[in-house]
């Protein structure tokens, strides 16, 4: 049985690709006893060579779901604070992040960075120049995942925190 921590808040990124969630994610991993679980560090690591295409990023971030899960739920139950740099970009993927905060009992935060498409793709292009990010994607790949992007809706039930694109 999960132990009902108090204070332990599971802190979720939905956004575009370049949207700013890494930069937010480090933002908010620096309040005590939080941690930044991000998975293009963990992608990179693990599966960097293998990734050619984005069949093989949703094949390997799968993966990577499947085990982050009871690990995250843990750090949450211990009381620690979580933030998951993983994109909460369809309601699949936040159905499996509530499931991780319901199980371990904590709350949660979906920072949602409403972000233009064209913004978005000027900051990628920036990025990919700098090379200063685990991987690189093109306009093409870009319009390809943001076509399965669906924004939060309040349906969902999440406690969602709005960032436009000066915030």
């Amino acid at each position: 049985m999960p132990s009902r921590s108090s204070g332990a808040t599971l802190h979720m990124l939905c956004g575009k690709i370049a949207s700013g969630k890494s930069t937010l994610a480090a933002r908010l991993s620096q309040n005590p006893a939080t941690v930044l679980i991000s998975e293009d560090v963990w992608l990179a690591g693990l599966f960097g060579a293998e990734m050619a295409s984005v069949a093989d990023y949703v094949c390997y971030s799968r993966r990577l779901r499947q085990v982050m899960a009871p690990h995250v739920t843990g750090l949450l139950e211990q009381g620690l604070s979580v933030v998951l740099d993983f994109p909460a970009n369809t309601p699949e993927l936040r159905r499996w992040m509530r499931e991780i905060f319901a199980r371990a009992g904590a709350a949660h935060k979906l920072h949602f960075l409403d972000v233009a498409d064209e913004s978005c793709k000027q900051r990628l292009r920036l990025r990919n120049q700098a090379q200063n990010h685990e991987f690189s994607a093109s306009d093409a790949q870009f319009d390809l995942i943001t076509a399965h992007f669906v924004p939060p809706q309040p349906d969902e039930g999440f406690d969602v925190l709005r960032y436009g694109p000066c915030d």
